[in-house]
């Protein structure tokens, strides 16, 4: 049995001012975004960590080093991966939330940040980011993972989303109603066969952001 453990970034700059971040690589970790990422780290220093994996987006990849500090990993091999970005938020991309949902209305906004299949002017549906994280997850990842190695993935809130759909099996509809918080930390025991055993929250955080 091996852990699967993933991480929601800090919270970054874009965070704090009401922005999609999606695929802009501009927004860094604020302090508070900093702090969050120490606190991971210590919510899982009991764990010992065999790989680590991180999006290719500078968000995940600071706080992915703020945990290796903390727990003295710095040499784990580590692996950043586009495939484990977040959303695209296409033509949302770097504007203000509040005033698009102002402008929109709730239920179409509600449809635009949380629901499956949404589409975006050049952007991603959370159904696009599922498809390109879970082949590779499943090629890449779960292979490590079986053979009894514990891994750790650093990435943002959406691909998370979707990495959380895929192992606990939520449905379309429920998936809307999911959030995870900033530098919040999910546990998975995960068998040789790759199935989930049992799962743990851990630094949970109510800012979503």
């Amino acid at each position: 049995m091996a852990y699967l453990i993933l991480v929601r970034h800090g919270i970054t700059t874009y965070n704090e001012n009401g922005l999609w971040s999606g695929w802009d690589d501009a927004p860094s970790l604020t302090k508070k975004g900093v702090e969050e990422a120490m606190r991971a780290g210590e919510s899982i220093k009991d764990i010992h960590l065999d790989y680590a994996f991180s999006s290719s987006l500078k968000r995940a990849k600071e706080t992915l080093d703020e945990i290796k500090k903390i727990i003295n990993i710095q040499d784990i091999p580590t692996v950043s991966a586009r495939e484990l970005n977040e959303r695209n938020y296409g033509d949302f991309t770097a504007k203000n939330k509040w005033d698009i949902k102002k402008i929109i209305g709730d239920d179409e906004f509600l449809k635009l940040r949380r629901s499956w299949n949404y589409p975006i002017p050049n952007g991603e549906s959370l159904k696009q980011v599922y498809d390109r994280i879970i082949p590779y997850f499943k090629s890449t990842i779960i292979p490590i993972i079986k053979n009894n190695k514990n891994v750790i993935i650093s990435s943002s809130g959406n691909a998370l989303r979707a990495l959380v759909k895929f192992l606990e099996n939520i449905s379309d509809d429920d998936i809307v109603d999911f959030e995870i918080g900033t530098g919040e930390v999910y546990i998975y025991n995960i068998d040789i066969n790759g199935k989930l055993i049992n799962k743990e929250i851990r630094a949970v955080n109510k800012n979503i952001s």
